[in-house]
């Protein structure tokens, strides 16, 4: 983790010391600011000046909300989670481990063939849990992003992160300032070549506004790369990659702001552009284009999922507004009513289907009062199992063992139950929920943090799940509000984790791998496996998973260390990219998952 000189710190925390003495009047709006910060850079340089106006704002939302109050929430979450999960068996309904401080608040995570997970956000303009945390109307350098690499396999301190802040850009806002690229409340999917591209973002003002901008994060460089800016501005979009490995950019709020949804249909990288597959395939200045078909979404955020038919499942937030898209053909179509009213941010999966790719979805969650679960499969709707209750903002997983896995959740978007932006939160929000084989849910134990609006969880390869998000709940919850680690991380270790000893898995084929092919892996457990299995990596904002992917592989015999399997029929089953593969054993404990890359160029 990059840290600033000595002097520089020391002169820094200096000020906000200074700064945290009260004075009279209410504090200055934030376009003063955003001017005092472009005197301060002529002396100090811009990221002293930027880290002069954080620490102001910082010392303000310390005197609205001051640190004792912080601790004393943190602490009185521990103790109801400690409570609570004393009475849930780790070995049936798993366990929360560790809980940490991050430096990014995770409104957006990726996990990276690497291992790595990527976080990106935006820089705080206020340290007050009952305002307003992120720059939507912001306009200037201020309204700036973010971004992180977590590292699990270094730990948990400080040093674990690592900052790789987006490129710098000029906004069309008016003031053409210079920032950190505010490409938070984008949307976003994986490449190939286990690249992440990102897509939108918010250019200020107009309850925010849609941005052009085009970016890819390169995992092996650590570096992230700008692309020609899209056709239109989005703000909230959705982007699913397709059986062809290209993705499809949909809906957000155009470049008039809020309430304006672009129905414009983009594809990245265009035709004609080669589909990024190697690690030194870098896509930089490559253009999206616009497809022939619209989407014409009146809600941001559709869940987009390209199933086994290779066909793109729109499936909106409003009941009518269900579609299928045709990528190839570039068409449009209806698929019926879905039978639940209007969902806000609410979760949805892809189902496992054994050896081939999805061919149904989930649909749960965005209404805290309807509790049902909603399953499209063959052209039509039933209604399936309910959860416990209702809750929106909530996050559900698929696991290695295809059990699904419900985490965070509210009653409304800065509502946990004591009305918005009150951080207090009934219990119930913060409880997990897992759907056994047989399609029942049961709920389980108490994260720390109740996490609703911008929360995010992600199964990592070692099987645990990773639970972020929620600037609101992190900073209200921040033990040191002023240390730069304003946001927080809670790991889960599911059940299976705690049924015995966990199959090994040796080493796995180092090429890409072609579709309906037989390959080996070895294992010194190898008698003991009875299933292997492909996860997709997680890269998910707002409720919105389009990546995730559940596939058994077939396996074709064992002899002695040497497992046989076969990788899925075709592209439209799984499309190309990067897949942990968990071998299982009887009792459904997976090893830790090691990656391979499926499909060829």
């Amino acid at each position: 983790m990059s840290r600033a000189p000595r002097s520089a710190v020391l002169s820094v925390l200096a000020l906000a010391a200074a700064l945290a003495v009260p004075t009279a009047g209410p504090p200055a709006p934030a376009r003063a600011a955003v001017h005092h910060t472009g005197d301060e850079a002529a002396v100090l340089g811009e990221e002293h000046a930027r880290a002069h106006v954080r620490l102001r704002r910082a010392a303000e939302g310390t005197r609205g909300y001051p640190q004792a109050r912080r601790t004393a929430s943190l602490a009185s979450l521990e103790e109801s989670q400690r409570r609570t999960n004393a009475r849930f068996d780790a070995a049936r309904f798993g366990r929360f481990t560790q809980f940490f401080p991050s430096p990014d608040f995770g409104v957006h995570v990726a996990l990276l063939p690497t291992g790595k997970v990527l976080l990106f956000s935006f820089e705080r303009v206020e340290a007050d849990p009952t305002k307003e945390t992120g720059p939507t109307n912001t306009v200037g350098r201020t309204n700036a992003g973010r971004a992180w690499l977590w590292d699990p396999a270094a730990g948990t301190g400080a040093r674990a992160f690592r900052n790789v802040p987006p490129p710098v850009v000029l906004v069309p806002d008016g003031t053409y300032s210079p920032r950190p690229a505010p490409f938070f409340c984008a949307g976003h999917s994986y490449l190939p070549n286990g690249m992440v591209g990102v897509f939108g973002g918010n250019v200020g003002g107009k309850g925010g506004s849609g941005a052009r901008l085009s970016f890819v994060f390169d995992p092996w460089t650590e570096k992230w790369f700008r692309n020609r800016d899209m056709a239109v501005g989005r703000w909230y979009p959705s982007v699913v990659t397709g059986a062809d490995g290209r993705q499809i950019i949909m809906s957000g709020q155009s470049e008039r702001g809020t309430g304006t949804p672009t129905p414009v249909v983009e594809r990245f990288p265009a035709l004609g552009h080669r589909v990024p597959w190697r690690p030194y395939d870098i896509p930089a200045g490559v253009p999206a284009e616009r497809l022939r078909s619209d989407a014409p979404f009146r809600n941001d955020y559709p869940h987009l999922f390209s199933l086994r038919d290779g066909m793109i499942y729109g499936l909106g937030r409003d009941a009518d507004q269900q579609w299928l898209f045709d990528p190839v053909a570039d068409l449009r179509s209806d698929l019926p009513r879905r039978p639940a009213d209007f969902r806000g941010y609410g979760s949805a999966v892809p189902l496992p289907a054994g050896f081939r790719g999805p061919d149904s979805v989930l649909v749960l969650g965005g209404d805290p009062h309807d509790p049902h679960t909603y399953r499209l499969s063959g052209g039509r709707w039933t209604t399936e199992e309910p959860r416990a209750f209702g809750r929106t903002q909530d996050g559900t997983l698929i696991l290695p063992d295809g059990t699904l896995l419900t985490v965070n959740g509210a009653l409304d978007t800065r509502d946990y139950g004591h009305g918005p932006f009150n951080p207090k939160a009934d219990l119930k929000y913060r409880q997990i929920e897992v759907r056994d084989a047989r399609g029942r849910w049961t709920l389980g134990p108490a994260q720390r943090l109740p996490r609703g609006y911008h929360s995010n969880a992600l199964v990592l390869p070692d099987g645990r799940m990773m639970v972020t998000g929620d600037e609101l709940q992190q900073i209200a919850n921040d033990p040191d509000i002023e240390d730069g680690m304003d946001g927080s991380i809670e790991l889960y270790e599911p059940a299976y984790l705690h049924r015995g000893a966990r199959p090994v898995l040796d080493r796995v084929p180092a090429g890409d791998l072609r579709y309906d092919t037989a390959f080996q892996v070895s294992s010194s457990t190898a008698k003991d496996v009875k299933r292997a299995v492909l996860l997709a990596p997680t890269t998910v904002t707002h409720s919105v998973n389009t990546s995730q992917r559940h596939l058994d592989l077939r396996l074709t015999g064992v002899r002695g260390d040497r497992i046989g399997l076969r990788t899925p029929p075709a592209a439209a089953d799984a499309p190309p990219g990067h897949y942990m593969l968990f071998l299982l054993d009887a009792k459904g404990v997976p090893s830790t998952a090691k990656w391979v890359k499926l499909g060829t160029r």
